[in-house]
């Protein structure tokens, strides 16, 4: 955008810190919305992290100098960093196990639209005279945060948090409301109700559903303060420290390296580079004219957006190492081959017109691997290789060490570019390769496998212990009673729904 660029003027190091500031404020708001969000309720945290990112939005787009720009990217990454912790968790609390999976995976899918979509905005408004070419797609972005804070308001609250918040009925109402079912048809259909005797004299309705998301608080809440239970409070500061510790415990601390250096190898591919700055790296592949640039970088986004689609259907038939595995080598071999064509044919690109295209189709190729293989996978594997009691906190951390990874990729990559664009690819195919290396040494397959064939790979009893104390918070809460109850219902038997 003509205006843009002359207005402000921007070095490559400002360029680097406008976009960092981004992930920055993202890695803190991630960070702190794990915490926050268990003390209030999800819809709060969700509609505070939506008004703090109209904040951001509205800054930048009324901004009079970088300051303000870099600003505004700071506290709009506040509420975008929330929003990757707060929106997935929501939806796995609220969402019926048989979908659950289905709505993660449609979560990426807009995630990377939305990308699509942005890059587009901004194509066909980059020739509006004035500011208005670049205030219109940073004002556009107000929209979907303003719908969804809005449209927050209007959701059920989410019936584990009451659960762990030890509100039973509001939760029971809730779980009612979020399976379609009335107050009185909660209390009679047999499909969401269960009768049992609490063991003083009364009987309560509650649902089957509801007792394991009572079992899951409890098993939470007693891993989670260990040895110290007897005299650290749930939520205390003692209680969250010995959360966060067990994660570097010996049998735990294989899985968070997992999980952390999943993050660090998937964005030090280069993907987040090439999405940031696609139009600066197109121009360092020898594409001329800003029109022609600006289609190519914009085709990344495409690429990445159809290869997730294959990678929905395969990922769990081919299995997490395979596609790990090729994808590292396919983006390695991409990128080693744009840095030898650029090394070799950058002092003059419009006398070798073959090389030029040559490295943008390595571009899309290295794009198309990474939607099939690190995109998906590297927000899959961190919630699979962490036993029940320590995947809230092991997800976090992913997460942090996603952001942390992205901020320095979004700081340094322009001037990497600056100094050397082939050097550049030669990092991010260096990178690739130690996933391949990686990958290979120490990640374990995990799909359709239990808790107790992940320990057998790990070499420790963290998730068996998780499960035989698990089965014994049923038997304590009356989940299994519940359950053979239901099963010998006059008519179940007759009619084979047991």
């Amino acid at each position: 955008m003509k205006d843009f660029v002359a207005r402000w003027h921007l070095s490559a190091w400002d360029t680097g810190l406008m976009t960092a500031a981004l992930e920055l404020g993202s890695l803190v708001g991630a960070l702190t919305a794990g915490t926050l969000t268990d003390k209030y309720s999800r819809r709060q945290s969700i509609f505070t992290a939506c008004a703090i990112f109209c904040i951001g939005s509205a800054l930048q787009c009324a901004a009079q100098s970088p300051f303000h720009l870099i600003l505004g990217r700071g506290i709009g990454g506040l509420g975008v960093g929330a929003l990757s912790m707060l929106s997935p968790l929501y939806m796995a609390e609220i969402s019926p196990p048989e979908v659950r999976g289905s709505l993660m995976a449609l979560e990426q899918f807009a995630i990377v639209l939305g990308a699509v979509l942005g890059f587009w905005t901004g194509f066909f408004t980059r020739d509006i005279e004035g500011s208005a070419s670049w205030r219109i797609p940073l004002g556009i972005q107000l929209i979907p945060g303003i719908l969804l804070g809005v449209g927050c308001l209007a959701l059920p609250p989410s019936p584990r948090l009451l659960v762990a918040q030890g509100r039973i009925d509001e939760a029971l109402r809730s779980l009612a409301r979020l399976r379609l079912r009335s107050p009185e048809e909660s209390a009679t259909d047999p499909l969401l109700q269960a009768r049992y005797s609490l063991g003083h004299g009364q009987d309560e309705h509650i649902t089957i559903e509801l007792l394991e998301m009572q079992v899951e608080a409890s098993l939470i809440e007693q891993t989670a303060t260990g040895d110290s239970i007897q005299t650290a409070k749930p939520g205390s500061l003692q209680a969250e420290i010995h959360a966060w510790a067990r994660l570097f415990e010996p049998k735990m601390l294989r899985r968070t390296l997992i999980g952390v250096f999943m993050m660090v190898f998937q964005q030090w591919s280069g993907i987040n580079a090439l999405l940031y700055y696609g139009p600066t790296l197109m121009h360092s592949l020898g594409l001329q004219g800003d029109a022609v640039t600006l289609m190519s970088a914009g085709g990344i986004g495409i690429v990445q957006f159809l290869a997730v689609l294959p990678a929905i259907v395969f990922i769990d038939r081919v299995g997490r190492r395979p596609l790990l595995r090729w994808g590292s080598i396919a983006m390695a071999l991409s990128h080693l081959l744009i840095a030898v064509l650029v090394y070799r044919y950058s002092a003059a690109w419009p006398a070798h017109p073959l090389a030029a295209r040559v490295s943008v189709g390595c571009v899309y190729a290295f794009t198309a691997a990474y939607g099939t293989s690190y995109g998906p996978i590297g927000w899959i594997l961190p919630s699979e290789v962490f036993p029940l009691s320590a995947r809230s906190k092991g997800v976090a951390l992913a997460t942090a060490s996603n952001w942390s990874n992205n901020f320095l990729i979004g700081l340094l990559t322009p001037v990497l570019m600056e100094r050397s664009p082939s050097g550049t690819f030669f990092v991010f195919s260096a990178a690739c390769a130690l996933g391949y290396v990686w990958v290979t040494r120490f990640v374990p397959e995990t799909a359709n496998v239990s808790l107790e064939e992940i320990d057998a790979v790990f070499g420790s009893s963290a998730g068996r212990e998780d499960v035989a104390l698990k089965r014994q918070l049923e038997v304590d809460l009356g989940l299994h009673n519940v359950i053979r109850q239901w099963a010998h219902e006059p008519g179940r038997e007759r009619d084979g729904t047991d």
